[in-house]
């Protein structure tokens, strides 16, 4: 057997070596996916497949490069070069660049961030003199992507009457208009956003049959990765692509398809078989990542799920420990908690901070638990914040460069043109736009006729001569890109242009961090050029350097992401394709997770459920449950209930870390109730129940014995929970504030029950001064 071959399971050699037709790899957590991809394709070329025959779509940048350099060590770094892998948006864009005439755009058009896109709309809302308050500028970009990604263009909207009558309904009655504008302005900017590189591949394949018919010979062999995230525009173009030769092998996993807010349509994978009737499905059903204890209970919850290929996935590793419940009496008592184990598991287990990953539904969760890791001096990362090319300092340099490549450009102009300023304000902009608009040319063709134009703008002498030498000062840049590198040119126009000089004229610490920032920016056009002349068919160019940022899902790689010691704090969506061996998945709370605002249909919360499958299986060795019984809302607090998922968690599978301490909860059917009536040992809602049987979210369960190891609810007494007497209180009680977390108390002062002072020590929170008539203990 062939050396890579070695070492796969009888699945995964399946899905390897079935190279013809059409085949489905549903790939189950921690299967092997990956690696199933790669050594697909490296059988496929060691069985003489050209690989520029050979087309790999992949969803981040991380997957292609890690996927490209494994399948290097099987069949040489030549080969591996000729293949066409990437993301679908870089894909994509490569074959837009080489075929643009044929949409009447320019081969070197500049490709708009979201940012860059919302920009534009604000300009179009603006112009047309629209009330921005009713039409939030990214509620209507997320309206015109919504459009493009199901592939309505603006004459197709205009088109729709049902379309049209549901944005009057909305009092949205102008969308269309902005639409239109808005894709006007790019046309005549020369640029596109990331959901035109769907959009006009789309129309570049439907419209020219001879594009089509090029690029279906090209690519007769193709390979899908996260198939059930694809949306509609997607799938288009991969069946249109694949429909000549039909050699086309999706994986992916129907349980973890999570992004259907994006557009991912989960029936691409479910009706696969229904496009490709004669299509072979190989199920990757071992999971080598997680203990079997995880693994179990991830399938008992998502087999509650009625969309779905059923699969049996098993791990052969470990049993492993239990799940472990922690109920928090508020989202700081939580926090503190996970800040605590973490630490204490970091010294006890010798675990690296890297180790531990806390995943959340939203990103506002992530106060609390920063707040209690910089008390413990935890060093973490919160991905998700604001990516380093997203600064503005960072963005200021780009729009220059970008400048020099396409000075049709006219976000990155106004971007630029008085900043650092020049004396080139709001006023002289919009007259250069309004004349501009009036001549139908773009406002680069004014400023190089500025001599022609000047009496028709209305303009004194010395805006004019500001405006001439700030356009000459971008021609002689221009210049450059013939002789010198991307370093060299960014550098000069940071110089020149004065932004690295105004940036250290700041010295507050803000300052010198966006001097830092530049520098950085800087540093990484160094390692793009020693990484571009490593390469056979590099390309050192500023166009290159700037399509690559623009393309990038990765821009999180800066200073920041330097492999040091860091807990992770991420949402579940951002957590899909990596694993941790500790995760705690906390905030499990009804109308947190799952979200109130994804549980209104039976696809919705079937997609959260999913959601919850997913950050279970990020996970090796440990999980950490948690949820708090009260919670902050728009400043008050409120009661929290457990989230339905954690029902679903059979009990063989969890361990409870502390016992029921709340006086009450809230039940799905909305009613309040006592959990400490009749003392029960356990949260009711961990019922063990007949499968076949529904059980009505009013029911009152019988409760379960506790695991031997832990307290049972009767030791933990309440004390003053509504401000009654706290007579029974001592000097070394053990006791819990739902804020402060576990504490001991030291020092109590005063005779009178109503005035009572204790010294309580909070394992995290230091010293406190409590009235116990208002500090609501529990002594422990």
């Amino acid at each position: 057997m062939t050396d890579y071959l070695k070492g796969l399971n009888e699945a995964q050699y399946e899905a390897v070596t079935t190279l013809q037709g059409p085949l489905m790899v549903l790939a189950g957590a921690g299967s092997g996916k990956t690696r199933v991809l790669t050594m697909r394709i490296a059988h496929l070329i060691t069985n003489l497949v050209d690989p520029f025959h050979i087309l790999a779509l992949t969803f981040t940048n991380k997957a292609a490069k890690e996927m490209k350099e494994r399948i290097a060590k099987v069949v040489g770094e030549s080969e591996a070069r000729s293949l066409w892998m990437g993301t679908f948006h870089s894909v994509f864009a490569r074959i837009l660049r080489s075929e643009a005439h044929y949409l009447g755009f320019p081969s070197n058009f500049t490709i708009y961030d979201s940012q860059d896109s919302l920009n534009v709309i604000k300009k179009v809302i603006k112009e047309l003199n629209i009330d921005s308050d009713l039409y939030k500028p990214k509620k209507v970009q997320a309206r015109i992507s919504s459009y493009k990604n199901n592939l309505i263009t603006v004459k197709a909207y205009f088109n729709n009457p049902e379309l049209i009558e549901a944005d009057e309904r909305t009092n949205m009655k102008h969308i269309g208009l902005i639409y239109q504008k808005y894709v006007e302005a790019c046309y005549k900017n020369g640029a596109m956003d990331f959901d035109d590189l769907l959009l006009k591949t789309n129309e570049l394949l439907t419209r020219f049959p001879e594009v089509l018919a090029k690029y279906q010979d090209r690519f007769r062999y193709i390979l899908v990765d996260e198939y059930q995230d694809t949306n509609h525009s997607q799938y288009l173009i991969v069946k249109a692509l694949a429909s000549k030769f039909e050699n086309i092998c999706v994986v992916g996993d129907d349980a973890q398809s999570i992004y259907s807010f994006r557009g991912a349509n989960i029936y691409n994978i479910l009706n696969f078989k229904k496009d490709y009737p004669d299509a072979k499905t190989v199920s990757l059903e071992q999971n080598y990542r997680s203990t079997q204890n995880i693994v179990n209970a991830a399938n008992v919850v998502i087999s509650k799920n009625v969309q779905q290929f059923k699969k049996n996935v098993f791990s052969d590793n470990e049993e492993g420990e239990k799940i472990k419940v922690y109920r928090a009496l508020s989202d700081a008592d939580e926090a503190n908690f996970v800040a605590g184990n973490i630490w204490e598991l970091h010294h006890s287990q010798q675990r690296k901070f890297s180790d531990f990953s806390i995943l959340y539904r939203t990103n506002s969760q992530t106060r609390a638990f920063e707040d209690a890791l910089r008390k413990k001096n935890i060093p973490y990362r919160v991905y998700g914040g604001l990516s380093f090319y997203q600064r503005k300092e960072v963005k200021d340099l780009i729009g220059y460069l970008r400048l020099l490549v396409n000075e049709n450009d006219s976000e990155a102009l106004f971007r630029v043109i008085n900043y650092p300023a020049r004396g080139i304000g709001e006023t002289t902009q919009n007259k250069l736009i309004v004349f501009a608009d009036s001549q139908n040319i773009s406002v680069s063709q004014v400023l190089d006729n500025l001599g022609f134009y000047a009496p028709q703008l209305g303009l004194n002498n010395g805006v004019l001569t500001k405006l001439s030498d700030f356009w000459s000062m971008i021609k002689a840049f221009q210049v450059l890109l013939k002789t010198e590198n991307v370093y060299n040119i960014a550098m000069e126009v940071a110089k020149r242009s004065g932004l690295i000089k105004f940036l250290k004229d700041d010295q507050t610490p803000e300052g010198i961090s966006r001097v830092e920032n530049v520098q950085e920016l800087l540093n990484s056009m160094q390692g793009f050029i020693e990484e571009q002349q490593q390469l056979e068919d590099g390309n050192p160019s500023l166009s290159n350097f700037l399509e690559n940022i623009a393309l990038s899902a990765d821009t999180q790689k800066d200073k920041e992401d330097d492999g040091t010691d860091k807990v992770s704090l991420m949402t579940i969506h951002l957590s899909k394709g990596l694993e941790f061996p500790i995760v705690h998945l906390v905030g499990l709370e009804e109308n947190l997770f799952p979200s109130f605002m994804s549980s209104s249909t039976r696809e919705e919360l079937e997609e959260e459920r999913r959601l919850f499958y997913v950050a279970l299986t990020r996970a090796e060795k440990q999980v950490y449950f948690t949820y708090a019984v009260s919670r902050f809302q728009w400043g008050k607090i409120t009661d929290a209930e457990p989230s339905r998922f954690l029902s679903e968690v059979d009990t063989q599978f969890i361990e409870f870390i502390n016992p029921a301490i709340e006086s009450r909860f809230v039940n799905h059917s909305g009613l309040k109730s006592n959990i400490f009536d009749d003392a029960p040992s356990e949260p009711r809602f961990f019922k063990k129940q007949d499968p076949k049987k529904k059980l009505s979210r009013a029911e009152n369960p019988e409760p379960q014995s506790l695991p031997k190891n832990l307290k049972p609810i009767s030791t933990a007494k309440i004390i003053n929970p509504s401000g009654q007497s706290s007579e029974d209180i001592e000097v070394g009680d053990k006791v819990r504030h739902d804020r402060f977390g576990i504490g001991e108390v030291t020092f109590l002062d005063g005779t009178d029950p109503k005035n009572i002072k204790a010294k309580v020590v909070f394992q995290h929170e230091g010293e406190k001064n409590l009235i116990l008539k208002f500090a609501k203990l529990t002594k422990i």
